[in-house]
């Protein structure tokens, strides 16, 4: 039992109980079965992308692994969440344990900072194979893929540690119905007793710091990309150095775009349906993981081909 500033004694919640669409219940019923197809693509296309880039030897290069490394994340982020989501649909299963909720709210935040890294470090891959194509094999190298992966590993399990741990700390006594299908960090701490500007302030910095770093960084490594097109005078030159390029910035814009749009519709709370951030914060979890490999088997010839002879091999 824990007394509190407005003089009610009460027990600190054992668990939480996640509640989502509590205004449209019927959101449930159809978006569970685009939601499960979704999730399924996203584990087959990404699967199937591993295993081409480890089996075919030609793919054995360090942009290919930087893209097995962003498979790798879209597969956990999805396994995180939409698992759960499901659960909650189809069998109403809403209660997640303490530790499950933390752990699933400091996956996500981690992750999705990693993935925003991942494609930084990409754009910076592309900005070197176009601008600079004659020092690519000595600057592009596996080392320099094992130092970006270490990099963009300790940056963010280090900056997003705080995230979990200042939720945790609070005290959670009365309520313990989260109005979302995720332990999202504000919708968990919204419940506490106490004070949570700390938390909302260094969510607010820490998204900016990394995420608006590293969308800075990528958006300016493709305009000297572009720059640098547009300069090329051979014959065909411009259109391969796009389509080198173009599945990566295809993939990044929606990543930005989605990422936009799930900050707007916060800030315009008021005017937008609550569902809407909850539903926008479950699809980006699930969409970017589907789209990713389809977007690069489709566009880029090397996995293409690496696909078409792992299935005459009877893969």
């Amino acid at each position: 039992m824990r007394a509190h500033q407005n003089g009610t004694i009460s027990a600190e919640v054992s668990d939480f109980l996640l509640n989502c669409f509590v205004r449209s219940p019927s959101w449930q019923l159809w978006l569970s079965l685009p939601l499960s197809l979704l999730f399924l693509l996203a584990m087959g296309a990404n699967t199937t992308l591993l295993i081409t880039i480890w089996l075919e030897a030609s793919l054995h290069e360090p942009m290919y692994y930087l893209l097995s490394l962003l498979s790798l994340l879209d597969m956990v982020l999805c396994l995180t969440v939409i698992p759960k989501v499901l659960a909650i649909f189809w069998f109403d299963l809403k209660s997640i344990s303490f530790f499950a909720c933390f752990l699933q709210m400091y996956i996500m935040n981690c992750f999705l900072a990693m993935e925003s890294c991942t494609f930084m470090v990409m754009a910076y891959d592309r900005y070197v194979a176009i601008c600079h194509p004659l020092r690519y094999p000595s600057i592009i190298t596996d080392q320099f893929v094992a130092k970006a992966a270490a990099f963009i590993l300790s940056r963010n399990v280090l900056f997003t540690v705080p995230i979990p741990i200042l939720s945790v700390r609070l005290h959670y006594c009365g309520r313990n119905t989260i109005e979302n299908c995720i332990c999202a960090n504000m919708s968990v701490s919204r419940l506490s007793c106490d004070d949570v500007t700390i938390n909302r302030l260094y969510q607010f910095a820490g998204g900016w710091t990394l995420l608006g770093s590293d969308l800075i960084l990528i958006f300016l490594s493709y305009t000297f990309i572009l720059r640098a097109v547009l300069r090329l005078k051979a014959e065909g030159a411009v259109a391969k150095a796009l389509s080198t390029c173009g599945s990566h910035f295809i993939l990044i814009l929606f990543f930005s775009t989605i990422l936009l749009v799930f900050v707007l519709t916060h800030v315009a709370k008021k005017k937008v349906s609550p569902e809407v951030p909850v539903l926008l914060n479950v699809l980006h979890h699930v969409i970017p993981a589907a789209l990713n490999p389809i977007v690069y088997g489709v566009r880029t010839q090397e996995i293409k081909q690496g696909i078409q002879r792992l299935l005459k091999k009877g893969w």
